[in-house]
């Protein structure tokens, strides 16, 4: 017997008897402790208590949660000899005690895996399944006849549990409801529909419990609030903290060459063999990149590199088929596969214990999200955590840096709740008047007891109902909008159509719409979205799944291809997603910058950016945290203004449409535009009147209620966004399956009732919703304003460089990327590089 084994024994003899006993013995067996917050929990959860577990990955948070339930098992034993009830109740399997609601479907299997052990090895006689989308059929046959005792769901899938009829004696002996990744959902409009779903069950079965588990998350108290909302009442509820963070290590590569005149992307996979000799320092590697065309490149550029790996690594992104997926993931655990590039994707609480090395291609673009990802090295209690982050960009060096500094400085992000959607509302009104019905007074108070519609008027209220018992002013005369019925005093669905349909979307709420790619002869690879689908013409090729392909044509909404002999001439990007920098990562940044511009060059990575720096210095300025840089350069293209507030990409391009419209006003004038994560250009043929137009107020934060819509073509975005909450409010049905419509026709609908609405129901309010929703979600105008109020209180410096700088020439090189060229931008770029490089000296 080992020492290991020797003590555990010891340990075991000597734990306390009873259920919690059971605990100490099973954690005993395993080497293991209950820390104390979990222990915390288990008290917290047997005193009827709900709250939120906040632990870094890897430190126990799943356990906490899950012991609850199975203790309170124990207890309901003959007293004293829980193991006696076991062996009692072990003929028949108790009905649904316990829902799991995760974020993903690739979470459920290794979920199930974690919650199976305990079970399993005391013999409590659970049962445990999923039910996903990827749930098979003949399971979901059996679950509509009897619920397992746990049950490891999505909210989509929960939802559709509250369509059932026999919803109230389905949840019966509901005790406890745990929602993984909480942080994940909130601030969405699923975390939303959870919300909502939460209120409903737990209107069923009062005495549920509910638990969520979060890590790298800055407002705990409103996500807490957001996830219990206010059905606990005097009932106490809690957050409990986790152990103390683990210790995480963050370094970079410095790329060999450090140009002073840097684009973005522009060292891409330059760094392959950096990254290949960080892969051999350990047995088992993730390299996260922030985009899944950024996966399929980087796949393939690795294997290029080292074709001895071929079988040994793989690739993981939502797009991909469920099976492939599983596969990487169960290689991951045995440590079969030696490196997996993935998105985000493998961000959420898998369980990957061998991975020792994980690789951050860019910049993170976020603190949590980078303490998100070094937790899946390491990933068990003291264990040290390390990430090194690859530049695409020079200047994210710079980045680098700052997200140590907030990482030390725990500056976590918050994630924002969502007011009011009225979209999901009216979703789940449906849902729940298919469920056997509501009374309007009764819901109106489950929906109030949510966070998210605490300040529901009666008007908003009275005007769901009434858009969807008649499908309001406008569509009043079709009877196919009209889904509930008044039956006494409750609201019912009796069209068996319009239930079937509101069943088939109930998972709108996400993304954008996919389409299958499949072999002409062969299986299916995964989806990628029907916009990137519809720009490819017979013949074109593109990189999906590690594998090069040829698209042929699109029939029965499936992407038909045959395998490609190279990848030349491959159309790069798909997918693409735009992840601007967080507000406490910029104002990292911009301290950062602040010491550089006093010499101050902490850290390697600003040591190697030294010459680029220089540079920046000699020709404008290098802008403190409390100043604005501006440099105005003329060239044969026009007058350029380069703003620098460092505050993220989408701030920056609703900036670059207000300034441009506050100027306009001033004099007539056309300004085109280019935003990256550190500013923005604006270029005009004429010399803009910049002087005149900051002593008019250009940098003020007052009208950005009328200035910042005038600004942009709001009523186009908005239509944009209408499309989304036209789905999710249940205007628009993308169809039954092997029937869908394509993104086409549901723009071309969503766009019609947009119309529609515009001239025959101004008021709808969902309407209003759109124009909500393009302000704060797509131009973050809450953000927007606040940078405006630090710019206004700067000190404005406006320089005059003879050449662009090293901070302006990535957003000169964005804006020459929309340029029609016969020559390669590359090449364009290498002679402007050239030119700078011999100007600087």
């Amino acid at each position: 017997m080992t020492a290991l084994a020797e003590r555990a024994a010891h340990v075991a003899a000597r734990a306390p008897r009873g259920s919690i006993g059971e605990a100490e013995r099973w954690f005993t067996t395993r080497g293991w402790r209950p820390f104390d917050f979990q222990r915390e929990v288990w008290s917290a959860y047997r005193d009827g208590e709900s709250g939120l577990i906040h632990a870094a990955t890897g430190t126990g948070k799943t356990l906490a949660a899950w012991w609850g339930p199975l203790l309170e098992w124990l207890d309901e034993g003959v007293e004293g000899q829980p193991g006696r009830a076991r062996k009692v109740r072990r003929s028949s399997a108790p009905s649904l005690r316990v829902l799991w609601v995760t974020p993903l479907r690739a979470l459920a299997a290794d979920t199930l895996e974690s919650l199976a052990a305990p079970l399993r090895d005391l013999a409590i006689p659970w049962t445990l399944e999923s039910r996903t989308g990827d749930t098979p059929a003949a399971m979901r046959a059996r679950q509509r006849k009897r619920l397992p005792t746990a049950l490891v769901t999505t909210p989509e899938s929960l939802s559709l549990l509250l369509t059932r009829e026999d919803v109230g004696e389905l949840f019966a002996d509901l005790r406890a409801i745990v929602v993984d990744e909480w942080h994940e959902l909130l601030g969405t409009k699923r975390g939303v529909q959870v919300e909502l779903a939460l209120a409903r069950v737990r209107a069923l079965a009062p005495r549920t419990r509910v638990w969520g588990l979060s890590a790298t998350i800055g407002n705990l108290e409103q996500a807490r609030d957001s996830l219990l909302g206010t059905h606990a009442g005097p009932t106490p509820s809690r957050i409990v903290r986790g152990v103390e963070p683990k210790q995480i290590v963050v370094d970079s590569l410095i790329p060999p060459v450090i140009e002073r005149f840097p684009w973005a992307g522009h060292l891409g996979t330059q760094m392959v063999p950096q990254v290949v000799a960080a892969i051999e320092e350990g047995d088992t590697a993730i390299v996260f990149t922030n985009t899944r065309s950024q996966t399929e490149i980087w796949y393939q550029a690795l294997l290029a590199a080292r074709p001895d790996w071929a079988g040994t690594i793989a690739l993981h992104h939502g797009s991909l088929d469920r099976r492939k997926r599983d596969w990487v993931e169960n290689g991951l655990r045995t440590g079969a596969l030696r490196c997996v590039v993935a998105t985000s994707s493998l961000d959420l609480g898998v369980d990957f214990s061998p991975v020792d090395r994980v690789v951050q291609i860019g910049s993170p673009k976020g603190i949590a999200r980078l303490l998100q990802r070094a937790g899946r090295s390491g990933h068990r209690p003291g264990a040290i955590s390390r990430i090194t982050c690859v530049p695409t960009n020079a200047l994210e060096l710079i980045e680098v840096a700052a997200v140590r500094d907030g990482m030390f400085a725990g500056a976590i992000e918050s994630r924002q709740p969502l007011d009011r959607p009225l979209d999901v509302l009216a979703q789940h009104v449906v849902t729940v008047a298919i469920g056997g019905g509501f009374d309007p007074a009764q819901l109106l108070a489950e929906v109030r007891a949510t966070r998210s519609y605490a300040g529901l008027t009666d008007e908003e209220w009275e005007w769901t109902l009434a858009f969807l018992t008649s499908g309001g002013a406008a569509l009043t005369a079709y009877p196919e909008y009209a889904r509930l019925v008044r039956d006494g005093s409750r609201f019912v669905v009796q069209d068996a159509q319009i239930a079937r349909r509101h069943k088939m979307a109930i998972g709108t709420i996400v993304g954008d719409a996919h389409i299958t790619v499949s072999y002409l002869r062969g299986g299916t690879l995964g989806s990628v979205e029907e916009s990137f689908i519809a720009r490819l013409a017979p013949g074109d090729r593109f990189v999906f799944a590690g594998t090069p392909l040829e698209f042929v044509r699109v029939r029965d909404m499936k992407a038909w291809v045959r395998r490609a002999s190279t990848v030349k001439g491959a159309i790069p990007r798909w997918a693409g997603s735009r992840m601007p920098l967080s507000g406490e990562l910029s104002q990292m940044l911009r301290e950062r910058l602040g010491e550089a511009s006093r010499g101050i060059l902490r850290d390697p990575e600003l040591q190697a950016l030294r010459p680029l720096l220089e540079v920046q210095r000699k020709w404008s300025a290098i802008p403190t945290a409390d100043e604005l840089l501006i440099e105005r350069v003329k060239s044969r293209q026009g007058w350029h203004l380069y703003f620098f507030p460092f505050e993220g990409r989408l701030v920056h391009e609703g900036l670059a449409a207000l300034l441009a419209y506050r100027m306009s006003r001033l004099r007539p004038i056309t300004f085109s535009m280019s935003s990256n994560d550190y500013g923005f250009e604006l270029l005009s043929a004429g010399e803009p009147p910049l002087g005149e137009a900051l002593g008019a107020g250009l940098l003020s934060p007052d009208d950005l209620v009328h200035d910042i819509p005038a600004s942009l073509n709001s009523t186009e975005m908005a239509k944009r966004q209408f499309r989304e909450i036209a789905r999710v409010a249940g205007l628009v049905f993308p169809g039954f399956p092997r029937a869908g419509k394509s993104a086409r026709q549901l723009q071309a609908t969503s766009g019609l009732f947009f119309d529609v609405f515009r001239q025959y129901d101004p008021t709808n309010l969902l309407l209003t919703q759109a124009h909500r929703e393009v302000l704060e979600r797509q131009l973050e105008r809450s953000r927007m304003g606040r940078a405006l109020q630090r710019i206004d209180r700067a000190r404005v410096i406006v320089m005059a460089p003879p050449r662009i700088s090293p901070l302006a020439f990535p957003l000169w090189v964005d804006r020459n990327r929309e340029r029609v060229s016969s020559e390669k931008l590359a090449d364009r770029i290498r002679r402007m590089q050239l030119s700078l490089e011999r100007a600087a000296g």
